[in-house]
């Protein structure tokens, strides 16, 4: 749980991603992952799920987009004469910092990526999604929301939201986070010039890896994000695989549950038989055999027979040869 302390700092720095978690929460949003049958055999079967790096991703340039947006919004707000009058000369030295770590926020930030699930896509899936990442044997995993919603610094891997907008609106967004400290600045200036220092490198930080251009906004994509050069891990390890051919690095992510010890908050219900809520089978040619596939998957993996018959759905929608 987060403390009223961290709750103001997430109410004046991410006003954005504060209202998307209220609303996941409020709504019970599940999430889901739409991806080839092999790539979900292998979560399923290995208890893991892979985070790749942002470069490596289906459009490179995506933190190359929220970056640029980021500059942009800098230059053109008050951003800094408020920083400066809270702490003379922060912002010269949260530029410093932000620039020292432009190339790994892009060169070693790890991403998985997961979508709001609605109610109205419990059979069918989203047409769009089996056609960006399904292939000819698309498979959705539906995933409860608790781990993706509970705050836990566990992992050192956190959930982000992503916000889709162009530079005007990413402008307005930030200017609205300038105002936020502005309003608080007795707040802010109580936490120490180091605090902020480092709180507002985050916000560029998740602003940069985290902002999509509003074409891809019907994906509505929430991240889990990484960092290994900014915080290591204990529990998330490194290997190399191929994937599409290309052997790249990636963190893998144990779908096992963490249990609190003094000091470390744990994350709970990420086991396969908590976390999956069901499964999509996607247009294809074979909804028979991945259907048996993925039944004996889900029992493999702890669940009953019946309870993993229950969570296997075959969209219907017309496949076109």
């Amino acid at each position: 749980m987060q403390t009223p302390e961290e709750e103001k700092f997430f109410s004046i720095f991410y006003p954005y991603s504060r209202e998307k978690f209220s609303t996941a929460r409020e709504k019970g949003t599940r999430f889901v992952h739409y991806t080839s049958a092999d790539a979900a055999m292998c979560i399923l079967k290995n208890k893991e799920v892979w985070m790749r790096k942002s470069s490596c991703m289906n459009d490179f340039t995506e933190v190359q987009y929220g970056l640029k947006c980021l500059s942009e919004a800098y230059q053109k707000s008050g951003f800094k004469a408020i920083l400066d009058r809270i702490f003379d000369g922060l912002s010269a030295e949260i530029e410093q910092l932000f620039d020292s770590w432009t190339f790994l926020i892009y060169a070693d930030t790890y991403l998985t990526c997961f979508s709001e699930h609605e109610d109205r896509e419990d059979t069918i899936g989203r047409l769009s999604m089996w056609r960006a990442y399904g292939g000819e044997t698309g498979v959705a995993l539906v995933l409860n929301n608790s781990p993706f919603i509970t705050p836990s610094e566990t992992l050192k891997a956190y959930s982000s939201p992503v916000a889709y907008l162009n530079a005007q609106v990413f402008a307005e967004r930030f200017g609205m986070i300038a105002t936020n400290i502005e309003k608080e600045a007795e707040f802010v200036r109580q936490q120490g010039r180091e605090a902020i220092k480092n709180r507002v490198f985050a916000m560029f930080r998740f602003a940069a890896v985290s902002t999509k251009h509003p074409g891809f906004a019907e994906e509505k994509e929430w991240r889990i994000v990484f960092s290994p050069s900014l915080a290591k891990s204990d529990h998330l390890t490194k290997s190399i695989e191929v994937v599409r051919g290309i052997p790249q690095p990636v963190y893998k992510i144990p779908l096992v549950n963490i249990p609190a010890k003094e000091g470390q908050d744990g994350l709970s219900g990420i086991e396969i038989p908590e976390i999956i809520e069901r499964i999509i089978i996607g247009p294809t040619r074979y909804p028979l055999a991945l259907g048996e596939a993925f039944l004996d998957l889900l029992q493999r993996a702890g669940m009953s027979q019946e309870e993993a018959g229950k969570k296997i759905v075959s969209s219907d929608i017309p496949l076109r040869q």
